[in-house]
């Protein structure tokens, strides 16, 4: 198919390539965040309320173990 006016369509396809980049960063920043938070979470409940955790690795590998029976591959243990 010819497209008549070509400035019109690289214009749009230029804004439809930063929108996308856009995207994607705000994702990877939004996902960044989410595993802060976890590990965050993580670190709190192994210290309960001491100065120091003793990382333990059973809350790691049961959390893990759910994570990936709910929500697929990607939340394996890695320590």
């Amino acid at each position: 198919m010819e497209i008549n006016n070509q400035s019109l369509y690289s214009k749009v396809v230029e804004l439809l390539a930063q929108s996308r980049q856009k995207v994607s960063q705000t994702i990877n920043n939004i996902m960044a965040m989410t595993y802060y938070e976890i590990g965050k979470m993580i670190v709190e409940e192994e210290q309960d309320g001491k100065e120091k955790a003793e990382y333990g690795k059973q809350i790691l590998s049961e959390l893990s173990e759910k994570l990936i029976s709910e929500l697929g591959k990607g939340f394996l243990k890695q320590i």
